[in-house]
């Protein structure tokens, strides 16, 4: 059976939209959330039925998660970070420059809350937007799958957004 992961960011305090992508995945054998749960992180690890990587963003200020968590996901040694220490913002530099520092080959970050997938420099971005706060052209709430195969441990992105 292959790992599904669920990746989200960027919730803001808001899990209508949450339930909804829950109700469409079902089940998934991972949740990553990327930051800025602003202090729902209990309401949402009750949520998921699977063990659940979460991270600190600038909104979460009285948040005892971490700012980064190093993980290995299939083949991949992942860097999971909401992003806003690295300048996120303003290009993908800084967090592409402390993947490399930590070794990891796929980073995943939150805090534009504009979806993102490429590669570069053999390390594999993904920004899955925000579920609460879409910030991209369309404005859609947006999140990702990710599919670990279970023989090679490679995995399938899949950038998916909720209709409105």
């Amino acid at each position: 059976m292959p790992m599904r992961i669920l990746v989200i960011s960027d919730t803001h305090g808001e899990l209508g939209n949450f339930l909804k992508v829950m109700d469409i995945e079902k089940k998934v054998d991972l949740c990553v959330h990327l930051g800025d749960i602003e202090g729902q992180e209990n309401e949402i690890a009750d949520l998921v039925s699977c063990p659940l990587f979460a991270v600190r963003g600038n909104n979460d200020f009285f948040s005892p998660l971490p700012y980064d968590i190093d993980v290995k996901i299939g083949s991949y040694q992942a860097f999971l970070t909401h992003g806003h220490h690295y300048g996120v913002s303003v290009g993908e530099g800084g967090v592409l420059e402390e993947a490399r520092a930590r070794g990891a080959n796929l980073v995943m970050f939150g805090h534009t809350h504009r979806p993102v997938l490429r590669e570069e420099e053999g390390i594999i971005l993904v920004n899955p937007g925000s579920i609460s706060y879409p910030r991209q052209e369309d404005r859609k709430p947006s999140y990702m799958i990710i599919t670990i195969n279970e023989r090679n441990g490679k995995a399938e992105f899949e950038q998916k957004f909720l209709k409105s």
